[in-house]
């Protein structure tokens, strides 16, 4: 990765300016300031140790202001004045320090920054909720959109970290800066976002580094076509992902042959899992994949080869997900007794049928079958298949 000399990150936030963070300490009337607890008179306290000296008192000071002023999500009126001290002090080298405890849910060793950066952008995403939808957000009047007004402050103050030395406070960067451009205002920031994610992709040995980067690019719209021929199979098949590819035929094959092998898919990232998936995706990449495969393939019979090679790693707590949305590509109209199945509609119901998971506790895929005509009953599908020879 980059050296520290070649990873610039200004004094102030490029297009704007961040305030002091002593002056912003000072100048602030913490007093009529409020976060979950009432009164935000601590908020300074806990602002000014997350430059403590002891990482316990780092961690512990961040601990305490996530709970305060982004409690469950929420935000206050001491949210907005909170986030842009952390943006202001994101630089400070005492932001290097590293500890085990800076959120429940993830004990990896890790410096103070990319915990504050991770942070900032869960203020981001809070701030973002119901956005141009009128829905009512639950914050007090006025309060979001106080944190909404200095998202681009944050922006600057988040974006260069892409390129910082450490993976971890990259990972918290891009993730934060994608949260971040999805605010309307920052529209135009996002082309400026893609050049530094360009060269990140260019430079990162890390895989699931380089795989979050493209997915990125992708839902952000831009151009995946060049990654279409990568090296790394798990970057093609993203690339591929990209809802820009969704009229490339060579983005449909390269996602098509990558299904031919589902127990490599699942190695590329094993430490990624329905409960922690890759950014951009609601679940397994896999079934990404899959769904994406669903939607653009010509026919069933195109979709054929990675059906049958899905079969063994189905069940019937997996219907959702992987062999129900085939069996309804398989079967675009409900089953006609009068008419034969074709081959690959034949192919794909003997394989499920001879599949042991699928079958255990008919009542979970019982509607899939209703909606195609079938009987959710393996027996009842053999006795169809035993029928006249399928048509081609």
């Amino acid at each position: 990765m980059t050296t520290q000399d070649e990873y610039p990150i200004p004094g102030q936030a490029v297009g704007g300016q961040l305030p002091d963070p002593k002056t912003l300490i000072e100048d602030t009337d913490w007093t009529a300031l409020e976060h979950a607890y009432g009164a935000a008179t601590d908020t300074p306290v806990r602002l000014l140790q997350l430059l403590d000296e002891d990482s316990d008192v780092q961690a512990g000071a961040l601990g305490l202001l996530d709970i305060s002023v982004l409690h469950q999500e929420s935000l206050y009126s001491a949210t907005a004045p909170a986030a842009l001290y952390v943006a202001a002090v994101l630089n400070d080298p005492r932001t290097l320090t590293s500890h085990e405890d800076y959120s429940t849910w993830d004990d990896r060793p890790r410096p103070l920054r990319a915990a504050l950066l991770e942070w900032l952008g869960q203020i981001a995403d809070s701030a973002a909720y119901s956005e141009g939808t009128g829905e009512e957000d639950g914050n007090d009047p006025g309060v979001t959109n106080a944190v909404r007004a200095v998202r681009g402050l944050i922006y600057h103050a988040v974006a260069p970290h892409i390129l910082a030395p450490d993976p971890t406070v990259r990972e918290a960067a891009l993730s934060a800066t994608a949260v971040l451009l999805q605010s309307p205002e920052l529209a135009g920031q996002v082309s400026g976002s893609i050049q530094i994610l360009r060269r990140l992709l260019a430079e990162s040995t890390d895989r699931r580094e380089r795989t979050t980067v493209v997915l990125t690019i992708g839902a952000w719209g831009e151009d995946t076509t060049g990654w279409l021929a990568d090296p790394d199979p798990a970057i093609r098949a993203c690339a591929a992902l990209s809802p820009g590819c969704a009229g490339n035929t060579k983005a449909t094959q390269t996602i098509l042959h990558a299904l031919i092998d589902p127990a490599a898919i699942d190695s590329w990232f094993l430490e990624s899992t329905a409960a922690d998936p890759l950014p951009h995706l609601a679940g397994r990449l896999r079934h990404a994949l899959l769904a994406t495969a669903i939607d653009r393939a010509s026919n069933f019979e195109e979709l054929l080869p990675a059906a049958l090679a899905s079969v063994p790693f189905c069940s019937n707590l997996t219907i959702s997900e992987d062999w129900g949305p085939l069996l309804a590509a398989a079967c675009p109209s409900p089953y006609d007794q009068d008419a034969q199945f074709t081959s690959a509609q034949h192919l794909y119901l003997d394989a499920l049928s001879n599949h042991d998971a699928c079958w255990r506790y008919t009542h979970l895929v019982t509607s899939w079958f209703d909606d195609v005509g079938l009987p959710a009953d393996r027996n009842a599908i053999r006795a169809l298949l035993a029928g006249p020879r399928p048509h081609r």
